[in-house]
């Protein structure tokens, strides 16, 4: 039996950086010049020496008014108050969960900071230490929000919302948390027939549409549907969201609800979901996604 097998040559590769009408950014590697010190801040991302202000990380410029900052376009997410993220459980603590968060440090979510049954507001007490693992264990993907910075710039999260938990079913995708735009609202059901959470952390979470006769309280009636075969026909949506995320990625295109539903429009002139994974179908996804985008801007 003998296997497809796709080659492709160097010179052949895609250049995946699609034409913008606005001027783009100019980017700055380390050591670089940016300014003299004169009449300007030093923010994060750059150094004086010399009188000269100069970048110390391979990035994008930002300035707002005298301060001058150098934005990385890799880095790990720097969380900030209020900002919706996707995460892993990595152990479970006295009275805490340990999360994997993107960030330079491991995030917490405190017992007392998650829903449990009874209501939210009563004591947590022996028996609620005893049973965090059947609440939430190691492995586990979970929504919550960011409710405090600590001083050594990791996070304290919280999951006392009814939108915020364990997450079931679906698709887990990583980005650079660079490439997410903030938004008011970062969960989403998209026309196509699946949820999204578009984390700040870079995270992103695809799933069907949860049916809307399950009750939010009943627990059992949540735990049987988390464990329901997902139809095929509900997975090849999934699978095509993914596929055009990671289009968008490919050409540095900024990600939010807006820009991934235009580009699963654009995806569906591919009848194939796997053939949006060669690098023309890619680039030619993201280069009309901008075209809509700029559209947009300009009505």
């Amino acid at each position: 039996m003998t296997g497809h097998v796709s080659i492709r040559l160097a010179s052949e590769r895609v250049n995946h950086c699609v034409p913008c009408p606005n001027e783009l950014p100019r980017f700055y590697t380390p050591g670089e010049v940016i300014t003299g010190m004169q009449d300007f801040m030093r923010g994060h991302g750059t150094y004086a020496e010399d009188d000269s202000l100069k970048s110390s990380v391979a990035g994008v410029m930002q300035k707002v008014n005298k301060l001058i900052c150098v934005r990385p376009l890799k880095s790990r997410y720097v969380g900030e108050i209020g900002d919706v993220i996707v995460g892993r459980v990595l152990e479970v603590q006295q009275k805490r969960w340990k999360v994997e968060t993107n960030s330079r440090l491991d995030s917490i979510l405190q017992l007392s900071s998650v829903n449990l049954p009874g209501g939210e507001l009563r004591r947590r007490s022996a028996e609620d230490e005893q049973m965090m693992r059947k609440h939430l264990q190691e492995g586990d993907l979970i929504s919550a929000e960011v409710q405090s910075v600590f001083s050594d710039g990791s996070l304290s999260l919280h999951t006392r919302s009814l939108k915020y938990g364990k997450l079931s079913q679906g698709v887990l995708v990583k980005v650079f948390p660079s490439l997410i735009k903030r938004r008011k609202n970062h969960f989403h059901n998209l026309p196509c027939g699946v949820s999204i959470i578009i984390g700040n952390n870079g995270y992103i979470w695809i799933s069907p549409h949860k049916q809307d006769v399950i009750l939010e309280d009943n627990h059992d009636e949540i735990e049987n549907y988390d464990h329901q075969a997902v139809k095929r026909s509900d997975r090849e949506i999934i699978a095509r969201v993914k596929n055009c995320i990671s289009a968008l990625v490919a050409s540095k295109m900024m990600l939010d609800d807006t820009s991934i539903m235009f580009a699963f429009e654009q995806s569906l002139k591919y009848d194939n979901v796997k053939e949006l994974l060669d690098p023309e179908a890619m680039l030619d996804v993201a280069f009309l996604t901008q075209h809509m985008l700029n559209d947009i801007t300009e009505d």
